[in-house]
């Protein structure tokens, strides 16, 4: 078990460096903001100066810099010269808006066109292990998977994700004893949350493919016979019914805990056998206070509407108990974001793991970062406005 667990650590450690050298020094120029490369030019031509950069964010977010940080790290080592990296909130530290999160003091004509780079990665995975940490905070006893790949606008996007969604689900677990994060969706990420390889069972390809719920867990169970078995029940629109067929063709799984259902219904539907009225009266019977008082349009859609509802969770384990299955685990997916997530609380929703991408954020433009220099050749100056970002 020990040579595993250092040959997963090596292998992470490998892949971090990989995706930090991303772009190298040779080729920085092709994705350096124009302005930067003429600025560095201009610093080049009439002589060099040590400056002092702020980086900050414009929202409050979770402090995600690792990437960065270590990127910025290899390409001084690159460009044989050192830069001072003053980190005022470490990993997994809440950051409030506007409030530095790391200082950079270094030559000017070195660290002039870094900061593209530099600021896209470390943006996106602030606000993401800030919305990784509110859902696994709210859903403590819930396991959670990374499932953001699909969505993600390239694969140096997906890896600044899963690191973000790391980090928030890290904090989750130190703070409140959260479960987590414990997977996610592709191998190239997995090592992020201690994993060899990524997570997954079945699309609704496979069940298509098939032609049928049952028939796509035989197929996935003869060709992956080691593998926890996770069944996609909303293809066909039966998930109850599905779901009880899965369950009793399945018992061996069934009994060993090993086997799951994942309700992924769409938001054109309500789950089989559930209307608005009888989805009112499933949170009737199992979470009474989720329905009492006043609740927004978003609120009563993730309780009591079509899709993946509070009350279609309840619905499901309440069939699959008195069926005798209460063994069976339910995974539930379909636009688990922060807010879903602390609904689903409120209503102590019955789900065992949540597959999510929704923890990415919203408003991209809230996952700009901003530098500014405040600080030329050991003279305080900054632009009008910015005063507060100057280092107390």
């Amino acid at each position: 078990m020990r040579n595993n667990h250092q040959s997963s650590k090596e292998r992470g450690i490998k892949k971090i460096a990989r995706v930090a050298l991303s772009p190298d020094n040779s080729s920085i120029g092709r994705f350096a903001d124009k302005y930067f490369l003429r600025t560095k030019d201009i610093v080049e031509k009439f002589g060099d100066t040590t400056v002092t950069y702020a980086v900050f964010m414009r929202r409050p977010v979770t402090s995600a810099p690792r990437l960065a940080i270590d990127w910025l790290q290899l390409m001084a080592k690159e460009r044989q010269t050192s830069f001072e990296i003053d980190l005022k909130y470490n990993e997994g530290s809440w950051v409030g808006a506007g409030e530095p999160i790391v200082y950079i003091t270094g030559s000017l004509f070195h660290l002039v066109d870094l900061e593209t780079q530099f600021l896209q990665k470390l943006g996106s995975s602030c606000v993401a292990a800030y919305n990784s940490y509110v859902m696994c905070v709210e859903l403590p006893k819930t396991a959670f998977l990374a499932m953001d790949a699909r969505h993600c606008a390239g694969a140096d996007m997906a890896e600044l994700m899963a690191y973000g969604a790391s980090v928030g689900s890290k904090k989750a677990q130190n703070k409140v004893g959260a479960i987590g994060f414990v997977g996610n969706a592709t191998d190239d990420t997995a090592h992020f949350f201690g994993q060899e390889t990524g997570f997954g069972t079945m699309p609704h390809a496979l069940v298509g493919y098939a032609g049928s719920t049952i028939r796509a867990a035989e197929m996935f169970y003869e060709t992956h016979p080691d593998t926890n078995l996770t069944v996609l029940v909303d293809y066909f629109g039966k998930e109850i019914s599905d779901a009880i067929a899965v369950c009793k063709r399945f018992p061996n799984l069934l009994e060993n805990g090993q086997l799951s259902l994942r309700l992924d219904t769409h938001g054109g539907r309500y789950v089989e056998g559930l209307d608005m009225s009888k989805s009112y009266a499933v949170l009737e019977r199992n979470a009474t206070r989720a329905i009492r008082g006043y609740r927004s349009d978003t609120e009563l859609r993730h309780l009591i509407g079509t899709g993946v509802s509070a009350a279609a969770i309840w619905h499901l384990r309440e069939t699959l108990n008195a069926a005798g299955f209460s063994r069976a685990k339910i995974v539930g997916s379909s636009g688990f974001s922060p807010e879903k997530c602390r609904i689903m609380a409120l209503a102590e929703a019955p789900i065992d793991m949540i597959g999510t991408g929704s923890y990415l954020p919203d408003n991209w433009s809230e996952t700009y970062a901003t530098a500014d220099i405040i600080d030329y050749d050991g003279a305080s100056r900054v632009k009008m406005g910015r005063e507060f970002l100057l280092s107390k």
